[in-house]
């Protein structure tokens, strides 16, 4: 049987997801949470062998909470589940320690197959994921400027990039205007942009945002 843990601040992303895997015969849901905290309090007490994260999580981001989760227990596997498009986040997610990245407009017939495939001990790459990755491998690059970014300090720069201003970002990701605004101050020192307006420049020029 294939424990999983839902990690969500959603209640609604939640339970559909609680219902597509109990129909499983193979799966059942060994809990859910609705932050990073919450989820890494679970793991103490409950046998989880994958977990589905979002990225987008109050407090620790859920891209940071792999390297906690993967410190607590080395061979819990990790699905990315996420409304953010694949060519903003999955390269990074698979760096950090993600086993696959999907977004949330997926199929549940293809999460159940991810959930699988990762259990199995593989990744699940999607031809998006493998198509980047084979180009980092014929032309190597030098790190692209946003690599510099923390996983925090990244997500930030997207939502400012999309139009959302502080007190939004700050609800979102249930963190106080001043903390967004320091975020705000990095990564303009970080990118050497002087403003919002260049943010959205890199972004655009980058394919980070459309």
């Amino acid at each position: 049987m294939i424990g999983i843990l839902i990690v969500d601040d959603h209640r609604i992303v939640r339970e559909g997801l609680i219902r597509i895997i109990r129909q499983e015969a193979d799966m059942e849901v060994a809990g859910q949470a609705r932050s990073a905290g919450e989820a890494l309090k679970l793991l103490r007490s409950v046998q989880v062998d994958v977990i589905i994260l979002d990225i987008a999580l109050p407090g620790i981001s859920g891209l940071e909470a792999i390297k906690n989760f993967k410190a607590m227990e080395s061979s819990i596997k990790i699905i990315m589940l996420s409304m953010y498009p694949e060519e903003r986040f999955a390269i990074r997610a698979l760096k950090a320690g993600a086993s696959g990245y999907l977004t949330k407009e997926t199929a549940p017939e293809e999460l159940i197959n991810a959930i699988r495939v990762v259990y199995s001990g593989r990744n699940y790459i999607t031809g998006f994921i493998a198509e980047k990755m084979l180009d980092e491998l014929k032309h190597p690059m030098e790190q692209a400027p946003h690599e510099r970014l923390s996983s925090r300090e990244f997500e930030v720069m997207c939502m400012i990039g999309s139009g959302k201003t502080i007190k939004e970002i700050a609800e979102t990701l249930s963190l106080s205007d001043r903390t967004v605004s320091t975020y705000r101050a990095r990564i303009l020192q970080k990118m050497n942009f002087k403003n919002n307006a260049m943010i959205v420049h890199y972004l655009l020029d980058n394919w980070l945002i459309e």
